[in-house]
């Protein structure tokens, strides 16, 4: 007889490619869209209203996919998610690029090109994958 805690821990030490869901996915995006919109302890429900809101999304999607509860996303939910979320990264980049241009302003002789450029590439990128998931939406 072998121990069921062995077994354990012998079963998490293959290495196998780890399968991820759709629903997983989700959920990542929309707690990271949560996290970052939220002011602090108790406005993550305003956060998801904010959000639900200006993505059109079902408050209860969002909460359900927060928690975790949702085991299966449909095609368009998921689609509208991703697309939510690479706004939402989008927003995030242009806010940094406001910060790094106010940091110029002040301080001239900060050397802020590379972040610019950094931030640019970045901001490019999230772009593509947008105009790519659109393509993949028609």
């Amino acid at each position: 007889m072998t121990c069921t805690e062995s077994q354990h821990h012998v079963h998490k030490l293959k290495s196998e490619p780890e399968v991820v869901s759709r629903a997983e996915i989700a959920s990542g995006y929309v707690n990271r869209m949560i996290e970052v919109e939220s002011h602090g302890w108790g406005d993550v429900f305003p956060a998801m209203e904010r959000l639900g809101v200006r993505y059109r999304l079902s408050f209860w999607t969002l909460n359900h996919l927060r928690k975790r509860r949702a085991k299966t996303v449909d095609d368009n939910t998921f689609l509208r998610i991703r697309a939510a979320y690479l706004d939402f990264c989008e927003r995030q980049i242009a806010n940094l690029t406001h910060e790094l241009e106010v940091e110029r302003s002040i301080n001239p002789d900060a050397h802020m090109e590379d972040f610019e450029r950094e931030a640019s590439q970045l901001l490019a990128k999230v772009r593509e994958a947008k105009e790519t998931s659109k393509v993949r939406k028609a």
